[in-house]
């Protein structure tokens, strides 16, 4: 018998409670996983199920491998794929999430670019401005913007995302432009509801940190709508500089309280502790980080 599959059996018997149910996980037949069973236990040297009728149970020893044998399986696959992918090259299947209009914008052709160099990986992107589950989502990789605040992740940081306030040269031409950031509540303000505080616009100018609460006329849980209404001289956004740079590169916007400088946030890639993280993810972060310090939209 082979180890693996005694211990593949037992963990899918254990969690099922059931030697059909782990059969049917496992694609064998109900009497090669009980078989498989039998023959672990009989290399260990002790009962790990309690047989009955209508269900099966764990025996004390069987509740102690089943707390260790899971983890060992799942390094054991990814040392597999490991060796596999350094054989072959990268390949198989990544799921990757992103904020919404930083996934249109960026990430979109940055894995673009990534995977033209491995045409055996697959991707599925997922963006969503909703917070992920990445163990439930099944998420291999995040891109989260702002600290993440979930202990079970780990975090590599990618740079830091800068803000500017904008305008189009139609909306100052109609209304003025503010020459501190206090004048913002004299103006229109576009909100965007992704930010964590956000009718809160925070500056910097030395040392000193200054916070305006503008009025809320416009909401929007958009920073790229945001955008959009700036440049058709509606509102002054407050927009993460990379939605922004081109327009402002081609005066469709005009950065406004250039004496002052917008707060910015952290751009991290994340992804589940406790697990060791292959390869392939391993080499879309490192990608990730050398394009963002060569081709920074921030």
């Amino acid at each position: 018998m082979d180890l693996v599959d005694g211990l593949k059996a037992f963990v899918a018997t254990a969690q099922t409670g059931s030697f059909t149910d782990a059969a049917e996980r496992m694609g064998i037949s109900n009497r090669l996983t009980s078989k498989y069973v039998a023959e672990l236990e009989a290399r260990i040297g002790a009962r790990l199920l309690q047989r009955t009728t209508r269900k099966v149970g764990l025996t004390p020893v069987g509740e102690d491998l089943l707390l260790r044998a899971p983890a060992l399986l799942d390094e054991l696959d990814d040392l597999i794929g490991s060796v596999r992918e350094e054989s072959r090259g990268l390949s198989g299947l990544v799921r990757i999430s992103a904020p919404v209009s930083f996934g249109e914008i960026y990430v979109g052709d940055m894995i673009r670019r990534f995977i033209g160099n491995h045409p055996q990986m697959n991707v599925d992107l997922r963006l969503n401005d909703a917070y992920v589950d990445l163990a439930r989502d099944g998420i291999d990789l995040a891109f989260r913007i702002g600290t993440p605040s979930v202990s079970s992740l780990k975090m590599r940081k990618l740079g830091d995302m800068g803000s500017a306030i904008v305008a189009s040269p139609d909306y100052i031409s109609k209304h003025g432009e503010p020459s501190e950031p206090n004048d913002l509540l004299d103006h229109i303000c576009m909100v965007d509801a992704n930010r964590r505080d956000p009718t809160r616009w925070g500056f910097v100018q030395g040392d000193k940190t200054i916070d305006v609460v503008v009025k809320r006329r416009f909401v929007v849980n958009s920073a790229k709508v945001a955008r959009d209404w700036a440049v058709a001289g509606d509102a002054i956004a407050y927009c993460p500089r990379f939605i922004v740079a081109d327009d402002l590169a081609e005066g469709r916007l005009v950065q406004l309280l250039g004496n002052y400088q917008g707060l910015s946030t952290p751009l991290s890639a994340v992804y589940l502790d406790g697990t060791v993280l292959p390869r392939k993810v391993r080499a879309i972060i490192d990608f990730a980080l050398d394009d963002i310090k060569t081709n920074s939209p921030f």
